[in-house]
């Protein structure tokens, strides 16, 4: 999406990025909008900020505050300034060819489902263009049943155009003819995506910065998004795909990214295209085991290994103490209900889960109470995106060996899929289409008090560092440029239109004129003919082209012109019509009686007069 500046740019106020009012206002903006720019690098990201204030005419960082407050929509065209996303279908054509030939089919071959994530994926090419890829590598029918695309931004404008699937002729110059042909249908002048790669392509909103990662993904698009973030946030965002990539996955960068000073998370499959593997060797901070100087007794491990079976069960479960606070919940849960490990050790009852998708506060009560376990069937829930599942719940209390309360476990299984095929057996002739989406799954964020900073850098991996952030500049910058092309592309279109009407209306007015029996001669403010029609030729004998431009006082034509000076003047000064009969010469050397209708010039910038001369009998 390109920012949103029309005509000419004015040159950038001259700002400091060591000025503590612009951290001031990265702070606000992060409390009051939810967008953190703090780790975005100062030089791009206050050059990109102070474009924004120029076009506003503010210099000051305090008043530009002061002016988001007062004006919300101004949120934005600031947001769309900083958010640049340039994008196209299968950019760096050679990369997504090695992609598809050499690293995708070895994924594809596992014959599991297959899920791809295209983090910062602005309008949605590179997200379509995976699946481009892994629907002409598998086939439809394996692409309908194995394939789903996460595809996130921070952007929600960039979103709601991703999501609408529609691109101009002009965006799809990356794609083959044959691709457009087979995936795309002409709707007007654009072209939208076609339906099965549409079914497949999830998109939402994720911030790379702050929210939790998608996880087991098997091919992970990152592309020209790191680039823009500083060194420390690199570290935490570059931890994220580390743990949402399967050890079998790819991580496919942007040209200007190379992960060097990250080595050791990601070894490089093919270097010079921006091609990764997780290194399996390491892990999160969350994940690691103990090693050898730390062993765990027997009772430990079976006690982990019972943790780590809750934690991994196919069904969404929580667990409850006897003193009412969640103790326990596994991925499913989280996933389903948005919990993390903050939530574990509140009391149940503060919780949304308590009472939504049901109240659970009485059945934990009733079957704590009379130690039986529970069944609730059918419950609706409605989930994020405005989707509705139905779940059966199941109670179950939970006793030491000597049968004194521990707590209670409650188990939800998805049953959405049993209660639409009884919908369509009891109504035989209503035809329902049914398409659950796969709930985008929130995982816990991960913990980063216990990440180390790298203490000691070599020289040489220092160097490359800064090279490497000279070149993401320098991408950066020519994005920009890309972005202001566009736009000059855009005004120059809307100026030739206004151009084409013009023409038109001026050839309008011209046959006018044409038509008229009578002369008419149009002057500006200093009597200078701008409109001579034929009629006025004929009368005098002076062409158009001789005529226009010059003084009607230096023309030579047989009008006493000197006696109608009073009226021209009376006419500019705003007195209104004046008619006169004089005598006068026409072209023929005639003596003819014209009569003259002085007229002012309304409705434009600036004095003129209409000049109407009609020769008259007698």
């Amino acid at each position: 999406m390109s920012t949103p500046e029309t005509g000419r740019e004015r040159p950038a106020l001259p700002v400091d990025d060591s000025d503590p009012s612009f951290e001031a206002l990265l702070e606000w903006l992060r409390e009051v909008r939810g967008f953190d720019f703090t780790g975005y690098k100062r030089p791009s990201l206050v050059r990109r900020v102070a474009r924004r204030m120029t076009d506003v005419g503010i210099a000051d960082f305090d008043v530009y505050r002061d002016h988001l407050e007062v004006h919300p929509e101004e949120f934005t065209a600031l947001f769309n300034t900083v958010l640049i996303n340039v994008t196209s279908f299968f950019r760096d054509r050679d990369a997504w060819e090695h992609l598809t030939t050499e690293l995708l089919p070895p994924v594809l071959a596992r014959n599991r489902p297959v899920r791809g994530w295209s983090a910062g994926c602005a309008t949605g090419q590179e997200a379509y263009s995976l699946a481009i890829a892994l629907a002409e590598a598998m086939g439809p029918e394996a692409f309908r049943r194995r394939v789903k695309i996460y595809a996130t931004d921070v952007d929600e404008e960039a979103l709601a155009v991703a999501r609408t699937a529609s691109y101009r002729e002009a965006e799809l110059a990356g794609l083959r003819p044959d691709q457009v042909e087979r995936w795309f249908t002409r709707d007007g002048d654009r072209w939208t995506v076609s339906k099965d790669l549409r079914r497949a392509v999830i998109f939402g909103r994720n911030d790379l910065v702050q929210d939790a990662p998608i996880s087991h993904i098997d091919v992970l698009m990152c592309r020209n998004a790191l680039m823009y973030l500083n060194a420390e946030t690199q570290a935490r965002v570059v931890g994220r795909l580390h743990f949402a990539l399967e050890p079998h996955g790819v991580l496919f960068l942007g040209k200007a990214e190379m992960l060097l000073s990250h080595s050791a998370l990601f070894s490089p499959v093919d270097l010079g295209r921006r091609l990764f593997r997780r290194r399996a060797d390491v892990l999160p901070p969350r994940q690691r085991v103990p090693g050898p100087v730390e062993p765990l007794d027997h009772d430990a491990r079976w006690q982990r290994l019972r943790t780590e079976a809750v934690l991994a069960g196919p069904l969404p479960q929580v667990v409850i103490d006897a003193e009412g606070r969640l103790a326990l919940t596994n991925h499913q849960a989280d996933r389903l209900f948005g919990l993390d490990a903050r939530d574990v050790g509140k009391p149940f009852q503060d919780l949304e889960l308590s009472y939504r998708p049901l109240e659970l506060r009485s059945h934990l009560e009733q079957a704590v109470g009379e130690r039986r376990a529970l069944s609730v069937r059918g419950v609706e829930a409605s989930l994020s995106g405005g989707e509705t599942t139905v779940l059966d719940v199941q109670v179950v209390p939970l006793s030491d060996h000597d049968g004194s309360p521990l707590g209670a476990s409650v188990v939800f299984e998805d049953v959405s899929r049993y209660r639409a095929l009884q919908l369509e057996l009891e109504y035989a002739n209503r035809q329902l289409e049914s398409a659950y989406e796969e709930l985008q799954s929130t995982n816990e964020e991960l913990e980063t008090t216990n990440e180390e900073l790298q203490s000691t850098v070599e020289e040489l991996e220092t160097t490359n560092e800064e090279l490497q952030s000279t070149n993401e500049e320098l991408e950066t910058m020519n994005e920009e440029l890309q972005s202001m092309n566009d736009q000059l592309h855009t005004g120059n279109d809307e100026l030739r239109g206004e151009t084409e009407q013009a023409v038109k209306r001026w050839d309008f007015v011209s046959a006018v004129l044409g038509s008229l029996r009578a002369g008419v001669a149009v002057l500006d403010a200093d009597l200078s003919l701008v409109a001579w029609n034929g009629a006025a030729e004929e009368l005098w004998g002076v062409r158009e082209d001789e005529a226009l431009g010059r003084s009607l006082i230096d023309l030579d034509i047989g009008l006493p012109v000197v006696e109608l000076l009073p009226l021209l003047d009376g006419s500019r000064s705003g007195t209104g019509h004046s008619v006169v009969r004089v005598p006068a010469v026409n072209r023929r050397g005639r003596q003819v009686t014209v009569q003259v209708t002085v007229s002012p010039l309304t409705g434009v910038r600036g004095a003129g007069t209409v000049l109407v001369m009609d020769p008259v009998e007698g």
